[in-house]
């Protein structure tokens, strides 16, 4: 028997997410199986009910709640983790969280890439869906181009097992339909349901050194950036921004106030070596150069060269996004949240965007944003905490300004959490009627009656 439930207190259990938003859907699913999954649609297409695939809810834009019709959550497909070491792949059910996979895969001497800061609270469908990436997308890729196979569920309860071609050539067609497995990577759930997947895994490094190196000025931090980038004696796996805001966070998680007390920006870099197979010495001495070169405060540089060194570094990182979220639901009674945005410039003109988004806060009478984030792809984040209604619509306004200076740097909207239902409204800023048109068309062919994931993306 499949669990559905009308029950409100259920319902509103999953009505949340991290974007701050709160809807209620009619009715809650919750399947135990692939085949509940099937039988859940096939009921859904014959009643036209519209459907919501979730995870953990972890999503910053609305995409994992809805306000009508079925949520079904996939939580409880979190039983297989079925690694096979000699293909170096890991088959695993929708349901499994991100930071599972990633001990399983470590305890095979493995490594699991995509690396969200809520990998604790995302899962495995979750990141395919939104194409999530992390700190470590830097040198790895988001988790995308790790998928080598999916289970998707159709809108009307068919099964698709998908698997990337294996050619080197191929001119058969139109090059959109040559890989099924990328119609579904970034889809949000509007296409179909992804239950399983088999994910790429890779040899761990033989080492990581971590290094936090605080600076005066933002401008020589993200400078640093810019120089560590383009400089072919270091291997960063991640190049991660902590503006001055973001480091008094950090800060307090680490509970040193006196820690680089001058400083008003933070880089955090990990480096594992040009060949990570290899047990090479890693150039700290040219990393410390680059730092003396770019006004780096080097007497606070902190260096991480444990796994648990490493981990609590991480644990620092995490601390400014979940202090956000923290700072954002107080004020949900009022009409308030935290406004999170992931757009991203090419990474040399990242301290013009920054700075250009600046100002038009100012201009706007908005408090600055917290920014942090992956500095090394041009991507950050920038947290904002809306008060009550009218500020939000304030700091709205001050995104979409910031947003179209993006794009007329070549940036993107969305860099890592999708679409959802809050940057949809931005969506045709970049996306051409021509390009609109042509995933309305996708949509139409997968999903006819449009009772997949309502309200995302389209």
């Amino acid at each position: 028997m499949i669990s559905v439930s009308r029950d409100l207190d259920v319902r509103r259990a999953h009505a949340r997410d991290a974007s701050g938003l709160e809807y209620v859907a009619d009715v809650v699913a919750r399947p135990a199986d692939h085949d509940e999954v099937c039988e859940l649609l096939r009921e859904a297409t014959a009643t036209r009910t519209a459907v919501t695939p979730a995870g953990a809810q972890s999503s910053t834009t609305g995409a994992s709640i809805v306000d009508h019709g079925m949520l079904v959550s996939l939580r409880a497909l979190d039983r297989n983790v079925d690694i096979d070491h000699a293909q170096r792949t890991v088959r695993v059910d929708a349901g499994v969280l991100i930071a599972d996979v990633r001990r399983a895969a470590e305890h095979e001497g493995l490594l699991f890439t995509p690396d969200p800061t809520s990998e604790e609270e995302s899962t495995v469908g979750g990141a395919i869906a939104c194409n999530a990436s992390g700190a470590r997308s830097l040198r790895y890729g988001a988790t995308g181009p790790h998928v080598r196979a999916l289970t998707v569920v159709l809108a009307n309860g068919d099964v698709r097992e998908l698997r990337r071609p294996m050619l080197e050539k191929n001119t058969v067609g139109y090059p959109i339909t040559h890989d099924p497995v990328e119609w579904f990577i970034g889809s949000e759930g509007t296409l179909g349901v992804i239950v399983a997947a088999e994910l790429a895994l890779h040899p761990l490094p033989q080492q990581v050194l971590g290094l936090a190196i605080p600076f005066v000025r933002e401008a020589d931090a993200l400078a640093f950036v810019v120089a560590a980038r383009r400089d072919a004696r270091v291997h960063p796996r991640c190049l991660e921004y902590f503006d001055g805001l973001a480091f008094a966070i950090a800060r307090d998680a680490a509970t040193d106030a006196s820690w680089a007390p001058d400083a008003h920006a933070l880089v955090y870099v990990e480096e594992t070596g040009a060949d990570e197979a290899r047990d090479d010495e890693l150039p700290l001495d040219v990393w410390l150069e680059l730092a003396d070169a770019h006004a780096a405060c080097t007497a606070d540089i902190r260096v991480y060269d444990s796994a648990s060194a490493l981990a609590s570094a991480r644990r620092l990182r995490h601390a400014i996004p979940a202090t956000m979220n923290e700072r954002g639901a107080r004020y949900r009674a009022q009409g308030g949240r935290k406004v999170s945005t992931d757009w991203a410039v090419p990474y040399p003109r990242l301290h013009e965007a920054l700075t250009r988004a600046r100002a038009i806060a100012t201009a706007h009478g908005v408090a600055q944003a917290v920014a942090y984030g992956h500095a090394g792809n041009g991507h950050p984040h920038q947290n904002f905490i809306a008060h009550d209604a009218a500020e939000l619509h304030r700091i709205e306004a001050v995104v979409e300004s910031t947003l179209r200076e993006v794009i007329a740097m070549g940036g993107t909207v969305a860099a890592e959490h999708g679409i959802g239902k809050l940057k949809r409204r931005w969506l045709p800023m970049q996306a051409s009627a021509l390009q609109l048109g042509m995933m309305r068309a996708i949509k139409h062919e997968l999903d006819p009656l449009g009772l997949l994931a309502p309200g995302n993306v389209l």
